[in-house]
């Protein structure tokens, strides 16, 4: 053979084979596409609930680096990703910390540190570059979605960045004061300024704001084919736009919607779960001795008359919120941190990971700047394994549209012991716990042999026992 023939015959060879990867790679995409399902109920009532904050979540701070680890939350029993904005940040009125802002400092070299907060947002359709391309998060969903997850994006509608083009182009848009002024977001308690001084307040009086507000959301439905939206200061947008536009949007795919708020008109149409910031709020009093569990057994009863059945709540330790300004789980739990965390997946509802939460992370993560969480696996890893895996496996801990019910159980020391049975079907589980910083002794109407999850030991109830509890001390029981 020549040398030209055998170059020809090469290149053949070569085509070929290039032929027969892209073959390969199209039938696997394919295949990826074809097993996944959009989200359902069914998949819902199961599911932890996994925050990620892309920034902060690795020393890259990219969706590649998260992108690379989505294959092992589903350790954690992860099924939903919720990714904090991932837009273009507005540079006006940038913040630098909570009272200042980029323009307040006069170092070039120490402005450039300060990246400012994620929903501060200059453009709804676009990738932040400082997480990498829209082609790195296309990625992202795709992994998710073939590891059986589901990603939804941080949502904000109440305002938009400085930046903004509808600033220019849309001023009728946005709120104003007297003199004809764009605002930042007001207090509609108080009609002061909240201090979110970087962002530029939305007016839903406006129905052209509800099209283009659409708009941009169906983008992201469409054309990147993610699974719903959690809704920033959802309650601060007026419900008659929710109800508009989630409907809008459910055209195209079912949709799991998310609003960060507990307001009860969202949920009649629009959204399927809510924040459970009241409940937060106890478990923390809770935890520093201010309340005890009557105060408990008072929200359940009170939750249970206000909502609707099809209602549910996102329950929590910690969020980027909680751990930013109000402290980390160690700061505002102590020694009660684990009790409350296990209660959160026992509770009816669906319960929240944030970044860095399933490493045992004790430090607050700087919110305008980089930083970046642990990520030496240890006891709260395996811990939120477990729970994640109960919350997967056992009807008894279904949460969303069709949850297992929740039933108190009477103790002895009804101040400081919270029992309850979570049941469906055919399926009982039992959560037990000291809600104080002391040792307490108590009895309950349990009768039988159980099995002790967490313990993986079995252990036994009699009706008329004393039970004795350490400090916050609690079980996982399902029967034998």
């Amino acid at each position: 053979m020549n040398l030209h023939k055998y170059i020809s015959a090469m290149f053949g060879v070569a085509l070929l084979l290039t032929a027969c990867q892209n073959k390969i790679e199209k039938n696997k995409d394919e295949t990826s596409q074809a097993s996944y399902q959009p989200i359902s109920n069914t998949v819902l009532e199961s599911s932890v609930i996994y925050e990620a904050n892309i920034r902060q979540y690795s020393p890259e701070g990219t969706f590649s680096a998260f992108t690379k680890d989505i294959p092992q939350l589903k350790e954690l029993g992860v099924k939903v990703i919720w990714l904090m904005p991932v837009y273009p940040i507005s540079m006006k009125n940038r913040k630098a910390t909570p009272d200042l802002s980029i323009e307040d400092i006069e170092d070039p070299a120490e402005k450039e540190k300060y990246l400012g907060s994620y929903y501060a947002i200059s453009d709804y359709t676009a990738i932040n570059p400082e997480f990498g391309s829209m082609e790195d998060f296309d990625k992202l969903i795709k992994t998710a979605h073939e590891n059986g997850m589901y990603v939804i994006l941080d949502w904000v509608a109440n305002h938009t960045g400085w930046d903004h083009e509808w600033i220019e182009k849309h001023p009728e848009y946005y709120h104003k004061d007297k003199e004809g002024n764009v605002t930042d977001p007001i207090n509609p308690d108080t009609g002061e300024s909240w201090g979110w001084t970087d962002v530029a307040h939305l007016n839903y009086e406006n129905d052209s704001l509800w099209m283009a507000m659409k708009e941009e959301m169906l983008y992201w439905v469409k054309e990147k084919n993610i699974d719903g939206f959690r809704c920033d200061v959802a309650g601060n947008v007026t419900t008659e736009f929710w109800n508009y536009v989630v409907p809008e949007l459910q055209k195209e795919k079912p949709l799991f919607m998310l609003a960060e708020s507990e307001d009860k008109d969202l949920f009649y149409e629009a959204f399927d779960m809510g924040y459970n910031w009241e409940g937060h709020h106890i478990m923390n009093e809770m935890a520093q001795g201010e309340k005890n569990v009557k105060a408990w057994d008072a929200y359940m009863a009170k939750i249970d008359t206000t909502y609707q059945d099809d209602d549910y709540l996102m329950n929590f330790i910690t969020n980027h919120d909680e751990n930013s300004w109000n402290g980390t789980v160690n700061e505002r739990m102590g020694d009660a941190a684990e009790t409350m965390l296990a209660f959160t997946y026992a509770l009816p509802g669906m319960p929240l990971i944030y970044s860095g939460q399933e490493y045992g992370m004790d430090k607050r993560l700087k919110f305008f700047e980089n930083d970046s969480i642990p990520k030496e696996k240890g006891e709260m890893w395996k811990l939120h394994s477990t729970l994640g895996a109960l919350k997967n496996n056992n009807k008894a801990l279904n949460g969303a549209k069709k949850a297992a019910s929740y039933q108190r159980l009477e103790t002895s020391n009804d101040e400081n012991i919270i029992a309850f049975e979570r049941n469906k079907g055919d399926s009982q589980l039992f959560y037990i716990a000291n809600f104080s910083s002391s040792p307490q002794s108590f009895s309950l109407p349990l009768t039988g042999q159980f099995e002790d999850v967490l313990a993986e030991d079995t252990i036994e109830f009699k009706a008329d026992q004393i039970h004795n509890f350490e400090p916050w001390e609690y079980k996982i029981l399902i029967i034998k």
